[in-house]
């Protein structure tokens, strides 16, 4: 390793120590601000958008972990994780879950279990965000009257490939796996795997049984 290398990678061992320090407290402070009650543990590498309504509620579990922009799970489409609850809509993450450049807009209810894994840039939306009457969309405030939400429901142990969008109305069961670009479109059954654009099932989760609702992993 030649000296400039050594120099190098000392300045950026460093600076990356200080960004990380500086955008933890910047999340905490985007936290607070917006009111959002959030567990212990909690760990933001870089720094998400935050937009929660004053009549808004959001809340975090214990050990969330999420990646915001290009510094951190490089995958490509970088960007920070973006979180918008309007008012009196509930959005509620659990405990010991991930995600990675993620958006979540919530006009109603969304509620994310635990053990979680959204990969990145997975999006979100519990809203249509328009009217589907052509008539009403002509007019901002007709539209935006009559736009149809309905609550996502992401059960526990669930894993969302990259880049795929779930839809307003979705249930994912308990143990589903999403694959990489899925549009979800309709609700998907504990322990199946479902991929494609729509989302189709593809099989069941391999070497998994439920029993009592425990997991019991075959070997």
């Amino acid at each position: 390793m030649t000296i400039f290398s050594f120099l190098y990678r000392s300045f950026k061992a460093v600076f990356e120590y200080i960004y990380r320090v500086f955008s933890s407290v910047v999340t905490i402070i985007k936290l607070n601000g917006n009111q959002v009650n959030y567990g212990l543990g909690l760990v933001s590498r870089g720094i998400p958008q935050i937009e929660v309504n004053s009549k808004g509620k959001m809340s975090i579990g214990i050990n969330f972990r999420m990646n915001n922009g290009n510094r951190y799970n490089k995958i490509g489409r970088q960007r920070p994780c973006l979180f918008v609850v309007s008012p009196n809509a509930v959005l509620s993450i659990g405990n010991n879950t991930g995600m990675s450049g993620t958006t979540i807009v919530c006009r109603q209810k969304v509620t994310i279990g635990d053990h979680v894994k959204i990969g990145g840039n997975t999006v979100i939306y519990d809203t249509d965000f328009h009217s589907l009457d052509p008539s009403l969309r002509r007019d901002r405030f007709t539209d935006a009257g009559n736009t149809s939400n309905a609550e996502v429901i992401i059960g526990n142990d669930v894993f969302i490939g990259a880049h795929s969008t779930i839809l307003k109305g979705v249930t994912i069961g308990e143990g589903a796996v999403i694959g990489a670009a899925s549009l979800v479109a309709k609700s998907i059954p504990a322990y199946e795997i479902w991929a494609g654009n729509p989302a189709r099932f593809l099989k069941k989760v391999n070497n998994v049984q439920v029993e009592n609702k425990t997991l019991v992993y075959n070997k």
